[in-house]
């Protein structure tokens, strides 16, 4: 209970991270009560009449294929941010283990790491995943998708995670450890790690942004799981039947709001965990 209290004692203090995490709480509440509020076929094509204005029995209206489109944006606010949630912990999964490998053991092995990191990162990270969901199109699902865009998720967070590693491993209380006997691993998962928590909480955000937005990219473009009312395949849906010259305003508000909203909470969760990260600006709980 008293860490909880500290908690929303220091959330007082981060008025960014509060409000980032109102907003995700927000989109939470949205997606998890209106999949029990509004069935999920509804989400996908001929379930209800095409081209309807919203009205109380359709809210957001629904489109040219037949979806109820509150029952879309609800379901693709979820298949999104699963496939950003999944994309970024896999990137920041081996951001970690080569970013430590490679900082803490240094020589041949902080080379090749390094080298391979620095040549893929002047690499078109989009043209890249284009290339890669074109092969796949016909098979590609929202798990799929996830795989795609986390091939080249793992690049900045080595090379942040190197650099902070790499100042942390000179530091005192790391060489204390070394003298008093404890291994290698142990010292990276009971001394370094700990220290770089929030840092890493802050990169695991920053992952998540990136792959939704690169999932973003990809389907409108018309490169994700087509069948999956993903919010990305609904923009692209968009686009295909032509809604801003048909008039259909409300087919692209939807979505757009959702995506807005998800990125503001994002951005905001993500500058409140780099103010608790970096000591010069921390604030006090």
């Amino acid at each position: 209970m008293i860490r909880i209290a500290g908690f929303f004692r220091y959330l007082k203090r981060n008025p960014r991270l509060a409000v980032g995490l109102s907003f995700v709480l927000i989109l939470v509440l949205f997606s998890g009560l209106g999949s029990l509020l509004v069935p999920g076929e509804r989400a996908y094509p001929l379930a209800t009449t095409p081209n309807q204005r919203p009205s109380l029995q359709y809210p957001f209206g629904t489109d040219s294929q037949g979806r109820d489109l509150l029952a879309a944006v609800i379901k693709g606010t979820y298949l999104t941010s699963r496939i950003g949630f999944t994309a970024g912990a896999i990137g920041l999964g081996i951001g970690i283990m080569l970013g430590f490998l490679s900082a803490y053991y240094g020589g041949l092995l902080d080379t090749i790491i390094r080298w391979v990191v620095d040549v893929l990162l002047t690499v078109p990270g989009l043209l890249v995943l284009v290339v890669i969901a074109s092969t796949i199109r016909k098979g590609m699902n929202v798990n799929s998708m996830a795989l795609v865009v986390s091939i080249l998720a793992w690049m900045w967070p080595t090379r942040t995670i190197r650099s902070q590693v790499l100042t942390l491993r000179e530091r005192a209380f790391v060489r204390v450890a070394k003298l008093s006997g404890m291994s290698d691993l142990e010292i990276i998962f009971k001394e370094l790690m700990p220290n770089l928590l929030p840092f890493l909480g802050a990169g695991f955000v920053g992952s998540v942004t990136s792959g939704i937005f690169a999932s973003l990219g990809l389907e409108a473009l018309g490169l994700g799981p087509m069948r999956e009312p993903t919010l990305g395949m609904t923009i692209y849906w968009v686009m295909y039947y032509g809604a801003f010259i048909r008039g259909m305003w409300w087919w692209i508000l939807a979505p757009i709001l959702v995506i807005v909203i998800l990125f503001v909470a994002l951005f905001l969760v993500s500058s409140g965990l780099d103010e608790l990260a970096n000591p010069r600006v921390r604030r006090a709980v």
